[in-house]
């Protein structure tokens, strides 16, 4: 009986952890703030005429808050949290704690794979539209 009440514990324990969105692991979470952080890196290094970027490594990510939404007529998620960023160089690295992240991820289909969405505005278009890239 113990044993029972123990594993019924453990479980509502485990199941508090989660985030609480079906097929979304924190590594998916992970990938996506790498992403956005890897294409703001390259567009940097691009500026400062650097001959490659950093490299990007994301730990501690910590979601303070969820929202859901429709992108595209998808299940979707918008993230808002904090993440610990490392930005690997060839001569030094740098390390930023408790970072404040926002994502959106879209759900496909299959429920097991995920988008990063993010909203683009041309000059020429007068309404933003959702841009996906798909996270490995």
């Amino acid at each position: 009986m113990i044993r029972a009440i123990l594993a019924v514990v453990l479980v509502g324990l485990l199941t508090a952890c989660g985030n609480g969105i079906p097929g979304l692991s924190d590594r998916v979470v992970q990938q996506a703030i790498a992403l956005q952080v890897g294409q703001t890196q390259q567009t940097l290094a691009q500026q400062l005429r650097l001959k490659k970027p950093p490299k990007v490594e994301v730990k501690q990510v910590a979601i303070a808050k969820q929202d859901s939404l429709k992108i595209q007529g998808l299940s979707a998620y918008h993230l808002q949290g904090t993440y610990d960023l490392t930005l690997k160089f060839p001569s030094r690295q740098v390390t930023q704690e408790k970072n404040p992240f926002e994502v959106y991820l879209q759900q496909q289909p299959d429920q097991k794979s995920w988008k990063l969405a993010q909203l683009s505005k041309s000059d020429t278009e007068a309404e933003s539209t959702w841009v996906t890239e798909p996270l490995q």
